[in-house]
């Protein structure tokens, strides 16, 4: 079924969490509990602080889909965190966006800006030579560091916050039918993220098709002709796949339409999770062409895209989704290694090393007390494994491990156990 309306923003698919469960999943309370991430009015508001748990979960993020988009041809570079004033009237990102962007700096009689966004530098990094038609589509990825002014009212945790981690990507292609193509790679590799994940369609996302305004002159680039045309090919592509989505009036990007992917947090907001836009302004605007089959130069086609994208966005909604009980790939600690007593330690230093070595996350609890507070201490923590150690597991070298929810898994010798989780890890079950 196909909404062909948009509906009102309120009026979901998401099943709503009940208020007692919605305050113990609520991301700003487990961050603070399990230590992930912290705020500091002296370093700014909006500007959050990665504790050494919360920074193992994003480099997490950040290496899955860095190397899943590496498999599907994107080509990942680097840019720069400011770039001048100038770039940003080029791409018509100012004055439009000039709400939303931190203030410009002035450096030897020139204005600069931290950047809220990376596409006119992926466009000026396509402009630094001539480029093929066998070159396109060119998908080019990114990581970026951003910046943006959000109004002090509007923060919150991790889903609203000042500077952000993007994944981003601008892809550029030959023709309108490779636009489309790429769009729906785009969708793949984001409906293919949300299965890694465990997100289910309906349940935890769906899909908004995000419309121009043909009356609004002043927030969208007038052309209504492309805007008909861009609207209808993004509509078509969606009934072609056959999932629901719904429309929204005056949500699109200024320089064309987009598909949205929506996510609700605990407490009933929905915000854009991640998009794929259809960009039929900047190409024009920034001269993007290529050298055609017939030897000569070609308007090229852009896509726009974020696979996961902010880290810190996803970061808030996967640990409400998850109650901050993250998948053992994902834990800050996915192993816990208990000695029953002070005789064990040296041993539990040792499987510590095992695990380690061959890339787990791990950590020791060597306080003197009872083996069953140590257990509770470390499932209230949301550890995934507990690697208990007594005098019969030195003898034997093995351990015994117990899973926060399974339960026991059983004696296990060290390299069994060492193949076992990694397995789990790489398969990211």
């Amino acid at each position: 079924m196909i909404f062909p309306m948009a509906k009102k923003q309120e009026e979901t698919p998401f099943k709503n969490i009940p208020a007692a469960d919605a305050l113990e999943r609520d991301h700003k309370k487990l961050g603070r509990e399990l230590e992930l991430f912290t705020f500091s009015d002296t370093v700014g508001k909006g500007l959050p602080l990665f504790l050494p748990k919360g920074a193992a979960i994003r480099r997490e993020l950040e290496r899955f889909i860095v190397d899943e988009e590496i498999k599907r041809g994107y080509l990942h570079v680097t840019t720069p965190d400011i770039a001048k004033l100038d770039l940003y009237k080029k791409s018509g990102h100012y004055p439009h966006y000039k709400e939303s962007m931190y203030a410009p700096i002035t450096i030897d009689e020139e204005e600069f800006m931290l950047r809220p966004m990376t596409c006119p530098h992926h466009f000026e990094m396509f402009l630094s030579r001539p480029h093929s038609y066998r070159e396109l589509p060119m998908r080019i990825g990114e990581l970026a560091k951003l910046y943006r002014y959000e109004q002090s009212g509007e923060l919150m945790g991790l889903q609203r916050v000042r500077t952000f981690c993007l994944s981003d990507a601008h892809i550029i292609c030959a023709t309108e039918e490779q636009a489309m193509e790429e769009v729906e790679g785009a969708l793949d590799l984001i409906e293919y993220v949300t299965g890694v994940f465990g997100l289910v369609y309906g349940k935890e996302y769906r899909y908004r098709l995000s419309l121009g305004d043909r009356a609004d002159t002043e927030k969208y680039h007038k052309n209504d002709a492309a805007w008909e045309k861009g609207e209808d090919l993004l509509r078509k592509l969606m009934q072609k796949r056959g999932k629901e989505f719904f429309e929204a009036k005056g949500e699109a990007a200024f320089y064309g339409p987009k598909i949205d992917i929506q996510m609700k947090n605990v407490n009933g907001k929905e915000d854009t999770a991640f998009t794929v836009q259809y960009d039929f302004s900047m190409p024009e605007k920034f001269d993007l062409s290529y050298v055609g089959e017939d030897g000569k130069n070609h308007p090229a086609f852009v896509v726009h895209r974020s696979s996961i994208g902010a880290i810190e966005r996803i970061m808030a909604f996967l640990i409400e989704h998850y109650a901050g009980a993250f998948p053992l790939w994902l834990s800050p600690v996915q192993v816990k290694v208990l000695p029953v007593s002070d005789k064990q330690i040296s041993y539990a230093k040792e499987v510590a090393t095992a695990l380690r070595d061959e890339g787990v996350r791990v950590e020791i609890d060597e306080r003197g007390e009872s083996l069953g507070k140590k257990i509770r201490d470390a499932k209230l923590e949301k550890v995934p494994y507990l690697a208990v150690v007594g005098d019969k597991e030195v003898a034997a070298n093995s351990v015994t491990l117990e899973h926060r929810e399974r339960g026991s898994v059983g004696a296990l010798t060290l390299p069994d156990a060492v193949s076992k989780l990694k397995e789990e890890i790489k398969n990211r079950n």
